[in-house]
């Protein structure tokens, strides 16, 4: 699992509380500013950029081909990485309650580091218990379950504070930058990984002390890069989620930022900022997220997806690893090669989205991703597989996914109310989270009771599907712009 523009989807114009002092959020009772300045702009949108960076490395030691390569030299089962790909998804389901919990909070900067504060810190405990494994003191069946445990505490934390970050950097990127800023955004994440992704491969392949003593030694250095993130969000401006709701339910004005940023320096601003004029109570879309059929269309697709794409996505690096054979470093080779052809391309999709929208782009990506699980059934082992056509797969699959996740986010941002509007960013999350965890949960099961033919059902199955999904954005022509 692996989360920009200059108008934002809610008004700038709500009380914010001072960038010097994150911490302390000014109370629905304060009097309202009409203007965020320029400094405080520039200044949210570099420190977001930073976490992003950072928080990448935190999810290269968390997650992904090492953490799968660490649970391969425990002879974890197919099962075991089916429930790996479906604990984060799962943890979805708590983000309504999390969402609940964050608009009653006063600071978006503080919720943040109470719930993905504690649930990096926990990674801890899995550090000790590798190093307890390279002492004897541990089996690999009760290191692999200890691991499952973090997994899904880390997650169910991480869960609850998804959807007030989006909230908040949602209210931060001004909408007319958010493709590009978010494009951009992503793509120095994905550079990180293009870069961080093969030297801790190497690393752990190469430890004196052997894989796991090496993957301890990045997931520590992860679990340092992941609180160093949050850190970048204290020069965020923060916002008051009560008094966001308060004021958007009771203004109806409208104002204009006007700023002279740089227009060649990340997430700046070079042009007057519009925001759009509150509506009245009476002339506003039904906030009930059951009545919001842009909304609706938009689950039943985003739902949809995620279980097909999950159906065959976990089982991708463990047919590298362990059907194939491949040494983790080959591997992450490969991941980096998708790291880098999807950081290359986030920044084209931002553009792109900002000039013809989200859905054009979603449909097309979609398309051919949905082909992928059937290009995997012609890999082999062969020279030529595994110097050709295994880096040009990878390279097709970053490509591509650059225009999904970016457009994904988008769209979701631009169909969401503002008022309580890490509800609804929640609400689509849980869904997801439902039908991925399903989908790789089913996978999981068809893959090791059903043999190798039980992958190749499998990813032709998640083929069919993926294409099935993308019929709700192709009948609903005005969803989103």
């Amino acid at each position: 699992m692996d989360s920009s523009q200059i108008e934002t989807g809610a008004p700038l114009s709500i009380e914010i509380a001072q960038i010097a002092s994150p911490s302390t959020t000014l109370s629905p009772t304060s009097t309202f500013s009409p203007r965020i300045s320029k400094d405080a702009i520039r200044t949210s949108l570099r420190a977001s950029t930073a976490d992003g960076v950072f928080a990448a490395v935190f999810s290269i030691g968390t997650g992904g081909i090492l953490l799968g390569n660490f649970l391969v030299g425990l002879d974890a089962s197919p099962v075991v990485f089916g429930m790996v790909s479906s604990i984060p998804m799962l943890a979805n389901l708590f983000q309504p309650m999390g969402a609940y919990l964050s608009e009653r909070s006063t600071s978006r900067f503080q919720y943040s580091l109470r719930t993905h504060g504690i649930g990096r810190l926990l990674w801890l405990i899995l550090l000790i218990g590798i190093v307890s494994f390279s002492w004897g003191g541990l089996n690999s069946n009760q290191l692999v379950i200890l691991s499952l445990l973090i997994l899904v505490c880390s997650h169910l934390l991480g869960g609850l504070g998804a959807a007030s970050w989006l909230s908040w950097i949602a209210m931060l990127v001004p909408r007319q930058l958010r493709g590009r800023y978010f494009g951009l955004r992503n793509s120095l994440a994905n550079l990180t990984e293009l870069v961080g992704l093969p030297i801790a491969g190497l690393a752990v392949s190469h430890w004196y002390g052997g894989s796991i003593q090496g993957y301890g030694v990045i997931l520590l250095l992860g679990i340092i890069f992941g609180i160093v993130s949050l850190g970048c969000q204290y020069f965020q401006v923060d916002i008051n989620p009560q008094l966001q709701n308060t004021y958007y339910a009771n203004s109806s004005k409208t104002s204009e930022i006007q700023s002279d940023l740089a227009p060649n320096e990340p997430g700046e601003i070079s042009e007057p900022i519009s925001l759009p004029q509150m509506p009245t109570p009476q002339n506003q879309i039904d906030s009930s997220i059951w009545k919001n059929s842009n909304f609706l269309v938009f689950l039943l697709y985003f739902g949809s997806w995620t279980f097909a794409v999950n159906l065959s996505a976990p089982f991708f690096n463990l047919y590298l690893l362990d059907t194939l054979n491949l040494d983790v470093s080959w591997v992450t080779f490969y991941n980096s090669l998708r790291a880098g052809a999807h950081m290359l391309m986030l920044i084209v999709w931002g553009r792109l989205a900002d000039k013809i929208g989200n859905r054009p782009i979603l449909i097309s990506t979609g398309i051919l991703i949905a082909v992928i699980p059937w290009l995997w059934l012609k890999m082999g082992s062969s020279p030529l597989d595994l110097w050709l056509w295994l880096p040009l797969l990878h390279i097709f699959i970053g490509a591509n996914w650059g225009g999904v996740d970016l457009c994904n986010n988008n769209l979701q941002i631009e169909i969401a109310p503002v008022k309580n509007q890490s509800i609804y960013f929640a609400t689509a999350a849980a869904v997801a989270g439902a039908s991925g965890a399903l989908g790789a949960t089913i996978g999981g099961f068809i893959a090791q009771f059903a043999g190798s033919f039980g992958i190749a059902e499998v990813f032709i199955v998640s083929g069919v599907l993926r294409l099935a999904s993308l019929v709700p954005l192709i009948v609903k022509k005005d969803l989103g712009s």
